[in-house]
């Protein structure tokens, strides 16, 4: 069943205050902050929409506040999928779902880029595969839409700061509307 634009808007309120994982801010403080950063650096609405609904998969499963704790890949990259598949394109949806092995190809092809992961991206990195081999990183960035999920990526790593002011969630919601495969039935 596809997620509707009021669904999605009502996931966030019934789940975004929950922390997200050990990071210290919660899943919707965290999606604003990454829609936020991608707008800032001109992303295409579609761009900005992976960077609001990119972890959506975390609010849509029963594993508690931070699985990977648990030694649980709760492989939240394709969990929100199914429910966001017919509502956004794929400019949409591969970002998301390339999200956690932009992380395993940011960590083979800069060697600082481990070290700038906090505790807890280095922690799920293990259990979402470890570090790409060399051939592993060079199949990754040549798929579609890869490149803007290692830019997701980034963001996503920027996204953490408690307190940081944004836009309201209906901002980026009205943002989303615009990419919807059909507009006047997913809002």
């Amino acid at each position: 069943m596809a997620l509707s634009i009021d669904d999605i808007r009502y996931v966030f309120e019934r789940r975004g205050e929950e922390f997200y994982g050990a990071e210290g801010v919660s899943q919707l403080a965290h999606a604003l902050q990454c829609a936020a950063l991608a707008e800032a650096a001109g992303a295409s609405a579609a761009l900005i929409t992976a960077a609001l609904l990119h972890d959506l998969g975390h609010l849509v499963h029963e594993l508690g506040d931070d699985p990977a704790a648990e030694g649980v890949d709760d492989v939240h990259q394709f969990l929100a999928l199914p429910f966001l598949r017919g509502v956004f394109p794929a400019a949409v949806l591969e970002p998301i779902k390339l999200h956690v092995d932009a992380k395993r190809y940011l960590c083979a092809v800069q060697s600082a880029y481990w070290q700038s992961l906090s505790f807890a991206s280095q922690r799920s990195l293990e259990l979402q595969g470890g570090t790409y081999t060399q051939a592993g990183a060079a199949a990754f960035i040549a798929q579609p839409h890869a490149e803007d999920a290692v830019q997701l990526r980034i963001w996503d790593d920027q996204a953490k700061t408690l307190g940081k002011a944004t836009p309201p969630l209906a901002y980026f919601l009205d943002i989303a509307t615009t990419c919807t495969l059909a507009p006047a039935n997913a809002a």
